[in-house]
């Protein structure tokens, strides 16, 4: 019997998988301390477009939430993900502002890192890596993106572990399937494979329960090694989301296997972040029905909301159906990309102009362009010739081929964007508008509490706001006072 870990995914992925990065540090910081005692292996906190949302949508200042959060877990290993070319944008970041990305989450209480290319640029993947512990020791899990075509064979998976394994700032390899399609069957001789070129190394799992099979798929592989488990806290586990800790655990002690966690308090983290659900009126993740469908289209389950939006701006949101199928198609035509940002998304985004304009690739996105010119990477397989020569005559493709990502160092930038910012604030005034940072910062410091509404008057409120056309609620229950805004935040004393 083995020694189970966890990494708790409930404050990053399990987040973003359903409440769209929406989790202010306040929401958190009543239970972080709490998380930091559980007994979790790793927790996953943070990534870049985490940043971007927080300062757009939040109003609130990322590093400055960073800091609490990091501070109120000084026993824990704080995991950040990235992907090896791009911070927030679907373009490519340069080398140098990477490297700088990784350093300054160090100095800010960082020492894990996930790094992942769905093309498998190892070596960028690898000089991250490196930075990562020169910087501050980091442990760093390198990311296989698991996807099914007829060339993401097990071998070439396993080639891929051996190219990341061979890097010795690489600690673990994590298979990441993020459309939930890898299949209980499939794990044995997918796992069997980068075992065997993983040089040792563990092999960490993280799988969104978007079929609703990822927890069986959890249990095969442990069965073949694999210790490290990536899961999420209710309400924010299934769903798009990730297998619930509280499942898994159960399932692998009644297969006899053993684990550090503390039920008492998974079980007080739980019951705070339910009552943030439902007094701002987020969801909560519960299991999907098994789509036989999810494993044509592969996308990630939260573009499906996504996709619905999109349509019913057009006036076709019957169209539903239509667009995943053409997702599955795309995705074969363009060379069987893994569905994971910047991919899923493009793939995604072609499959809706494809059916709304009612003709198959009218119009391209530079994107697209982009990655037919090998600016992403090589891609996996060849692109469809015929869909090729569609790219290759759009208006912009050679402007777009004879256009690569520049590489400017890190000098050039600040004189660029100003020789006087720290690092921390050149990261984000290269990376997102500078009128919506100074919104952010304009909105105050970074509030550490989010005051829940007991369970009946969160009904009671949401309630009143969904049957009236008012945009503003004020509710005051004796000493408690509440505040709502239609399309707004939620203010309460």
């Amino acid at each position: 019997m083995a020694h189970i870990e966890f990494v708790d995914q409930t404050l990053r992925d399990g987040q973003q998988s359903l409440w769209g990065m929406r989790m202010k540090a306040g929401m958190a910081l009543p239970v972080t301390p709490l998380i930091d005692r559980v007994g979790y292996r790793v927790v996953d906190l943070t990534g870049s477009s985490m940043f971007e949302v927080l300062i757009k949508y939040c109003d609130e200042y990322p590093w400055d939430g960073l800091d609490l959060l990091t501070a109120s877990m000084p026993n824990s290993r704080i995991r950040a993900g990235m992907r090896s070319n791009a911070c927030v944008t679907f373009a490519i970041t340069p080398d140098a502002l990477m490297d700088l990305w990784v350093r300054s989450l160090c100095r800010h209480g960082i020492s894990s890192f996930w790094i992942y290319d769905v093309l498998f640029n190892i070596d960028k993947m690898h000089r991250l890596a490196r930075v990562a512990k020169d910087e501050a020791g980091a442990e760093v899990a390198a990311a296989i993106n698991f996807s099914n075509s007829p060339v993401h064979t097990d071998a070439y998976y396993g080639e891929k572990a051996r190219l990341l394994a061979a890097s010795p700032d690489v600690d673990t390899l994590l298979i990441y399937d993020t459309a939930g399609c890898l299949l209980p069957e499939r794990v044995p001789g997918l796992v069997r494979s980068i075992k065997a070129n993983a040089n040792g190394k563990p092999i960490e799992l993280h799988s969104h329960n978007v079929a609703g099979l990822s927890s069986w798929a959890y249990l095969e592989a442990v069965k073949e090694g694999v210790t490290i488990l990536h899961t999420a806290s209710h309400p924010l586990a299934n769903g798009p989301s990730m297998p619930s800790t509280q499942i898994m655990r159960h399932n692998t002690r009644l297969l006899g296997h053993t684990d550090s966690l503390d039920d008492r308090l998974m079980a007080e983290v739980e019951a705070h972040l339910t009552k943030v659900a439902k007094t701002a009126g987020l969801p909560i993740g519960v299991p999907n029905e098994f789509d036989l469908s999810a494993y044509h289209h592969q996308i990630p389950g939260g573009m499906t909301g996504t996709f619905k939006n999109q349509l019913a701006q057009h006036g076709m949101p019957e169209k539903l159906d239509a667009v995943l199928e053409e997702t599955g198609r795309v995705r074969r035509e363009l060379g069987y990309p893994g569905m994971m940002t910047p991919f899923s998304q493009l793939v995604g985004t072609l499959a809706v102009l494809n059916v709304v304009l009612g003709e198959r690739y009218r119009v391209i996105p530079d994107e697209v362009i982009k990655y037919a010119c090998g600016h992403y990477g090589q891609p996996v397989a060849p692109i469809d010739p015929e869909v090729l020569n569609r790219i290759e005559d759009a208006p912009r493709y050679r402007e777009i081929r004879d256009d690569p990502p520049a590489q400017p160092s890190l000098d050039e930038l600040r004189q660029e964007y100003g020789a006087h910012l720290s690092d921390e604030e050149l990261l984000l005034q290269i990376l997102v508008p500078p009128h919506e940072i100074a919104k952010a910062r304009a909105a105050g410091p970074v509030e550490r509490a989010y005051p829940v509404l007991d369970s009946g008057t969160a009904q009671f409120a949401n309630e009143l706001m969904r049957g009236s056309g008012a945009a503003y609620l004020s509710l005051e229950t004796g000493d408690f006072a509440f505040s709502a805004r239609r399309g707004g935040g939620k203010d309460a004393a």
